[in-house]
């Protein structure tokens, strides 16, 4: 009977995810957050509580996640990430300090005491590399020259996550530094180690994974980024992060055929997670703070879509394209979820769950919503004002962003390809 429940109810799920994505397939936006308004309409505290599958769903969502940031390593090599890495350095430091300080400030503000205060901070700081990197295929901007610029970001946030887990988890437990320091050296290490392999070895990596037999290609490829997961978390290392990192590693045709190979299952999988997160959040806790959240969400992606826009500025990016790379980064997500539930965990602040819960909502929800629109929003307002769309002389950027804002192959949204380009 139970068996038989757990089919009719998981069924259920996977039809309706098929049917909200028709529907939004139809009016041309994002699905996620008919998701995510799915799961809450089902999970604690909703219309219908699910029961008999939530352990299988949890066990979906994690993969979904693991999913989603191995493909977006996909798109990169090792040298592509350390080229970025050396070029966008400055955007992740304006990142953090536009990101990271409203939440630090609004938690103080709250009364919440210093340790909530670096919590919130990643919380506001971390932008979704899942619900972005699903942002970017469903609009089919892979291909755009901001692109780069955004996953660079998003590379460094997601390697960021490798240094300030491991503090955030030592900081909440209340160890002291030379335990401390020993859970972050580990972090480090293992990081650093699979860059270092990806970089030396990625090509024997990938030719011990290739095979011309699509079903052991994609057992091979999946089991091991399961296996590097699970082994990155164990050392306090972020699942995320050791997935993506074997994206990094993978390369050439094997990465091409694991992408085609794999998008199918990311797809269903990442669906699956963000209903998950809409499971676990009742709706009874969010208006008790849903307009501290607000507001803090209103600001916060203020800030993200200044980052992307001055990153995509500082890169030589056009107009439009600065404007769609700020509007891509406003999601907030997995990670930020993950922080916020390690702090409710360690009991330091019980306001901190519902209160990120509906930050994170509400972000999750713009943030396909502003990906799509800022970029014509802008544009609107610029020809209303009577402002020039045409670059200031004395600026730097003049001549790249004459020829990035040419259209490709008759396509509005697919510019001409960057120097600092990934695998997309």
């Amino acid at each position: 009977m139970h068996s038989a429940v757990f089919l009719i109810e998981f069924g259920a799920i996977i039809l309706g995810l098929g049917l909200l994505g028709r529907f939004a397939a139809r009016f041309s936006f994002s699905p996620i957050p008919l998701y995510l308004l799915a799961g809450l309409a089902f999970g604690n505290g909703g219309l219908l509580p699910l029961g008999a599958s939530e352990e299988f769903v949890a066990i979906g969502a994690e993969i979904g996640v693991i999913l989603l940031l191995l493909m977006l390593g996909l798109e990169y090599t090792a040298s592509d990430l350390v080229s970025n890495l050396k070029t966008q350095y400055p955007a992740g430091l304006v990142d953090f300090t536009l990101n990271a300080l409203p939440g630090a400030v609004a938690a103080l503000l709250l009364g919440w005491g210093p340790v909530a205060a670096v919590v919130l901070a990643g919380v506001t700081w971390i932008s979704s590399s899942g619900v972005i990197a699903k942002v970017l295929g469903d609009l089919g901007r892979l291909g755009n020259r901001e692109t780069p610029v955004i996953l660079s970001i998003l590379v460094l946030e997601d390697l960021a996550m490798a240094v300030y887990l491991p503090i955030i988890t030592a900081l909440l437990a209340g160890v002291g530094l030379a335990a401390g320091s020993v859970t972050l050296a580990i972090a480090l290490g293992v990081a650093g180690l699979v860059l270092f392999l990806a970089l030396r070895y990625g090509r024997l990596i990938s030719r011990f994974v290739s095979s011309d037999d699509p079903e052991k290609l994609l057992l091979v490829v999946l089991g091991l980024t399961l296996l590097v997961a699970g082994v990155a978390q164990q050392l306090q290392v972020s699942a995320a992060v050791g997935a993506f990192l074997v994206g990094i590693a993978l390369s050439g045709e094997v990465a091409e055929g694991a992408h085609t190979l794999l998008s199918p299952l990311r797809d269903l999988f990442a669906a699956v997670f963000f209903v998950f997160f809409g499971l676990h959040t009742d709706p009874a806790s969010i208006p008790p703070v849903i307009l501290p959240a607000l507001a803090l969400a209103i600001v916060t992606a203020l800030t993200k879509i200044a980052t992307g826009h001055w990153a995509a500025r500082r890169a030589g990016i056009g107009v439009k394209g600065r404007w769609r790379a700020g509007g891509t980064l406003v999601a907030r997500g997995e990670f930020s979820i993950v922080i916020a539930g390690l702090a409710v965990s360690a009991g330091v602040q019980p306001q901190m769950g519902p209160f990120a819960t509906a930050y994170v909502l509400v972000l999750v929800v713009i943030g396909p919503l502003t990906a799509r629109f800022t970029e014509p929003i802008a544009a609107h307002l610029t020809r209303r004002r009577g402002t020039p769309t045409t670059p200031a002389a004395g600026d730097g950027a003049a001549l790249a962003e004459s020829a990035v804002d040419l259209p490709k192959a008759g396509s509005d949204d697919v510019e001409a390809g960057s120097g600092a380009s990934g695998r997309a």
